[in-house]
């Protein structure tokens, strides 16, 4: 059920996706980060369907990653390219132009690049929780980065994007708004994807030095639902044995530890942010029981 869901999931976004092209990107002439960016300037150009170019430049991509970097990935993957293209196709018959967003008179170009930006970047963290890539660039970063590890996927894609961005200029009649609105899409879709992925794997440690870390663990396992590392410690002013409890909870769950310290005679604590928690645990839900994610992610090895 688990793999049902996340391919579902998959195809969902993939539909979103194209839905953002058709209604934010496609009336606004601009061309969006990555493979699909070409593919974008290639449609303004020819006419050609931007679904077929996607199908046509990811499934020897796609095959590649399949046979170089990793066989889920690239199965997953092109699940939401398939699903994305063939989406693509079905709009292009579609009539839009009462939800379409574009101005003629320019003073507003700005917003359909920014909706469309912020929006890839939420779909983008949603598919990398399910283990996928979107295709086009990522495809390519991963090869990359597969033949030469100690290059950055990031800076890969990234460089890709600017020769995608340099090339809009003269597709789009030697005009720099085109070149700004890309780059302004590449940026606000990179930043919400990684705030997003971020602010879901992120967390707080607490160190909390205490005499009773009996009743604390307690509170702990019973208020929070988590657990604790015990450690024994040591007071150097006064050589006094001390305990030393470790623990990660989600930022909601600052306030209700803070409480628990705060009402422990004895106990102070240091508290830190944590960028990302690993590891093979369990999480429980306020009755005790096991938590499952929603999504498989595919044990995706890169």
């Amino acid at each position: 059920m688990k793999k049902v869901l996340t391919y579902t999931v998959i195809v969902l976004v993939a539909f979103l996706a194209a839905l953002n092209q058709q209604i934010f990107v496609f009336p606004n002439r601009f061309a969006p980060s990555g493979l699909n960016g070409l593919c974008t300037m290639v449609q303004h150009l020819f006419g050609i369907s931007m679904g077929y170019l996607s199908l046509l430049i990811n499934i020897p991509l796609a095959v590649a990653v399949f046979f170089k970097v990793s066989r889920p990935l690239a199965v997953r993957s092109m699940v939401y390219v398939t699903s994305f293209s063939v989406a693509l196709i079905v709009l292009d018959h579609v009539d839009l132009s009462a939800v379409a967003y574009a101005t003629d008179n320019g003073t507003s170009t700005i917003l359909g690049p920014l909706v469309a930006g912020v929006l890839t970047g939420f779909f983008y963290s949603v598919l990398i929780r399910g283990g996928t890539l979107t295709g086009g660039t990522d495809f390519i970063a991963s090869l990359i980065h597969k033949s030469k590890p100690h290059f950055s996927m990031y800076w890969i894609i990234f460089m890709l994007n600017c020769l995608v961005a340099l090339i809009s200029y003269f597709v789009y009649d030697y005009q720099l708004e085109p070149v700004i609105l890309c780059v302004l899409y590449s940026f606000l879709s990179r930043m919400v994807s990684e705030s997003v992925s971020r602010t879901s794997r992120s967390a707080v440690r607490f160190e909390i030095i205490t005499e009773d870390p009996t009743a604390i663990s307690q509170a702990i396992i019973h208020q929070l639902h988590h657990s604790a590392t015990l450690l024994p410690g040591k007071g150097i002013y006064m050589g006094k044995k001390t305990s030393v409890l470790v623990c990660v909870v989600n930022r909601s769950q600052v306030a209700q530890l803070s409480a628990i310290v705060r009402n422990s005679p004895n106990t102070f604590a240091v508290m830190s942010s944590v960028g990302e928690v690993m590891g093979n645990f369990k999480h429980l839900d306020p009755h005790g029981n096991q938590e499952v994610e929603l999504l498989d992610d595919g044990n995706i090895p890169i």
